[in-house]
């Protein structure tokens, strides 16, 4: 059943990513997007092996929180050895440590022990899988997490194209676990929020889209407007061309 439209909205959560933002000046845009309504920063974490760029760690995000008190931290760690950066990570501020499973399995990262040295740490527990992964990677431990996060593209690069095949990947999360946050990642816009938000995903991570214009108020309402819609409702086939 549709859920209810108070139920959709307290759900809902946008996410800058501050990959997308000016590094420069990463704080001041970092405040700029929390004032225009922005719900948690995303922040990318590569390290050059797991993908193929090299961004910012542990160091950064310890001086954004001194900018940023109050925000919660969205941290997306593509890296090729999650266990390594979770006690620096914790001790930065970072309030979900969001790990890919095919890391961790290649690693031989213990994974329970894993979640629960996350918890540990301070932070909630998220996990990843990139487009190439299906979800019955992360079936055994979706009771211990609390955040799926589907890549709708292949990480390490910003400004990619919206994958809409991997909607498959969130319906069928959604329906094994209702209470879950589903977090999308990729080519997120008002132009396609709702086919995410109606395949359940409720959080909503965009780059390109919030920072490309001058007022991101205004991207970050109308993306909220359409995934409070379309959240928990039917999906609906895009129209033809």
């Amino acid at each position: 059943a549709p859920a209810a439209p108070m139920a959709s909205a307290a759900r809902i959560r946008i996410c800058p990513s501050l990959l997308a933002s000016d590094m420069s000046a990463m704080a001041t845009d970092a405040q700029r997007v929390l004032a225009a309504g922005a719900d948690w920063l995303h922040l990318d974490v590569m390290d050059g092996h797991f993908v193929p760029n090299l961004t910012f760690g542990a160091p950064v995000v310890k001086c954004l929180r001194k900018h940023t008190p109050a925000a919660f931290f969205d941290c997306h760690l593509m890296v090729s050895k999650p266990a390594q950066w979770v006690s620096d990570f914790g001790a930065a501020g970072a309030d979900m440590y969001t790990f890919h499973i095919e890391a961790a399995v290649a690693a031989g990262d213990d994974v329970p022990k894993l979640c629960q040295a996350i918890r540990d740490a301070g932070m909630k527990v998220g996990m990843a899988v990139k487009p190439g992964t299906p979800i019955e990677a992360m079936s055994p431990y979706l009771s211990l997490i609390d955040m799926a996060l589907v890549m709708t593209v292949e990480p390490g690069f910003g400004g990619q194209s919206f994958m809409p095949d991997m909607m498959a990947k969130v319906s069928a999360l959604r329906s094994q676990r209702p209470d879950l946050d589903i977090q999308v990642d990729g080519g997120l816009s008002a132009a396609n929020i709702d086919i995410a938000a109606s395949a359940g995903a409720n959080v909503i991570v965009a780059g390109s889209a919030t920072f490309a214009g001058s007022d991101p108020a205004i991207p970050i309402g109308e993306m909220r407007a359409k995934a409070v819609s379309a959240f928990g409702a039917p999906a609906v086939a895009p129209a033809a061309p």
